[in-house]
């Protein structure tokens, strides 16, 4: 049986292309897949880091609206992987019944889930602190970026993913998450649809940006009849996903996708 198509989604700060090592490892199971980037991202990160001008401004629904167009495009619903900001996205779309199946990789919090831990405020105070930044692209320091992505590494390891992969990220997704309780819809998900696909969502034990507790809050939110399960990963950060550890995270997701069909 053919294998559904993959559309990995980046979240805030990291670019597209870190998602290679991903692509070659589904690749060697079989998987096709594809990793756009947001709508203003440069090809490489270079050209982001030197067109930050371009990735202003870009909120939650553009973006999502960005990858369901892309989607759209091929031949049936793709499986969708997210990280962070990807993460929340990758639910809004399988909601949406344009994928099959969501793997949602220690992702943003949807509206509706209230909790607000402090280190994920603190790792949000960079951008949040600021009003000005709802309307700018914003970039971490090393130390903002050892603090949110990478604490659970070394400081040279921490140092070189900063290098490698960190991008300016649009400052609006991040007050449509913090004022979704009062107000707005962008991070909303249809948590009530019965005919979507299968869904994973994980945590990382030691994530500040996005703590298990959000996690579990966001498969609560979930029709309990539907597949939609939990993962913590222990002793690992926000950046998991491009981290020395991120075969684990990676091989756990093939073989829940294995495990419930694709």
């Amino acid at each position: 049986m053919e294998k559904r198509t993959i559309v990995f989604i980046h979240g805030l700060w990291i670019h597209s292309s870190a998602w290679q090592p991903w692509i070659d490892f589904f690749g060697e199971h079989g998987y096709s897949s594809i990793n756009p980037g947001w709508p203003g991202d440069s090809a490489t990160v270079a050209e982001s880091r030197a067109n930050s001008s371009l990735i202003a401004n870009r909120g939650v629904k553009e973006v999502a609206d960005s990858y369901a167009k892309i989607i759209g495009s091929l031949s049936k619903p793709p499986i969708v992987i997210g990280h962070s900001f990807g993460g929340l996205l990758a639910q809004i779309l399988l909601a949406r019944g344009v994928a099959a199946a969501g793997v949602a990789l220690d992702p943003a919090p949807m509206k509706g889930v209230w909790q607000l831990p402090l280190s994920a405020l603190k790792a949000s105070f960079p951008v949040l602190s600021n009003p000005g930044n709802l309307k700018k692209a914003v970039s971490l320091s090393f130390g903002q970026f050892k603090y949110g992505f990478a604490n659970a590494v070394p400081n040279h390891e921490a140092q070189e993913l900063y290098d490698e992969w960190t991008i300016p990220a649009p400052g609006r997704p991040l007050f449509q998450a913090a004022t979704a309780t009062f107000a707005g819809t962008e991070t909303a998900v249809n948590t009530k649809n019965k005919t979507r696909g299968p869904l994973l969502i994980t945590g990382g034990e030691k994530d500040h940006i996005a703590p298990p507790v959000l996690g579990r809050a966001s498969v609560k939110k979930y029709d309990p009849s539907l597949v939609t399960e939990f993962k913590l990963f222990p002793d690992r950060g926000h950046s998991l996903v491009i981290d020395s550890g991120w075969k684990e995270v990676a091989q756990y997701s093939l073989e829940w996708l294995n495990k419930n069909g694709f």
